[in-house]
């Protein structure tokens, strides 16, 4: 790739061979430290622990703490053959789209391809592939993105938009476990940015209403007043 704007003359790809999920990132230098925090952040932080890694043959896959890596999470790790690359066609054919797209943004403008690419994720992960019929958005998270044409022109789903919708489908049953936003007023202000913004865990004990309920937390008792379900989310052990 032509240096970009920082330096960045490389880029780093993964794809999620089920749901056609693509990420990519601009990258200085290949190295296996870049690489491992590209998998980490990208992959099993953000999706879970995937079963199977597929790589080409570049030493920053095949170095000890790479290696390790997969270990810790029990992630099989396999290598595209050297003298068929193709083998990966996944991401061979992502990566011609990528760079399809990058060329039609930029004109003569080469060296903005890293800030384009972000762009060229969104679209592809927007735009329906032909082997699932769906796309990798919508694949990924359950729904289909809102895209702006949508808010410019006020689409019948945004219309439709009804916030009271979203409050039902957080339903907690009694005894569930929980935990509640804490109110940024008593925040830990010395821990600043990294202050916890979750606290917990607490006890569904009792339903206060529509999406209110009654929570208890072990050795504090029950809270005094009802807790709504849009500051709550599912405690997991």
């Amino acid at each position: 790739m032509p240096t970009a704007t920082g330096g960045a003359k490389h880029a780093i790809v993964a794809v999620d061979y089920f749901t056609k999920w693509v990420k990519a990132e601009p990258l200085v230098h290949i190295t296996e430290a870049n690489t491992i925090s590209f998998v980490k952040k990208n992959i099993p932080y953000r999706f879970g622990i995937p079963n199977t890694i597929i790589t080409d043959n570049g030493t920053q896959f095949d170095g000890r703490k790479f290696r390790e890596l997969c270990d810790k999470y029990g992630i099989n790790n396999y290598y595209a053959s050297p003298a068929h690359p193709q083998t990966n066609g996944q991401t061979e054919a992502v990566n011609k789209i990528i760079k399809h797209n990058l060329k039609a943004k930029l004109a003569t403008k080469k060296g903005s391809w890293a800030d384009k690419l972000p762009q060229v994720l969104w679209a592809y992960r927007t735009t329906e592939r032909g082997s699932t019929g769906e796309t990798p958005y919508s694949m990924a998270y359950g729904v289909e993105a809102v895209i702006p044409v949508e808010t410019s022109f006020s689409s019948p789903r945004v219309q439709l938009f009804q916030p009271e919708i979203n409050i039902d489908m957080l339903k907690f049953t009694l005894g569930d476990l929980v935990l509640k936003r804490v109110n940024p007023g008593t925040r830990d202000k010395a821990a600043g940015s990294l202050a916890d913004k979750w606290e917990g865990p607490y006890k569904i004990t009792g339903i206060a209403g529509h999406g209110a309920y009654r929570i208890t937390r072990e050795g504090f008792g029950e809270l005094p007043r009802p807790c709504n379900a849009q500051y709550l989310k599912i405690y997991y052990p």
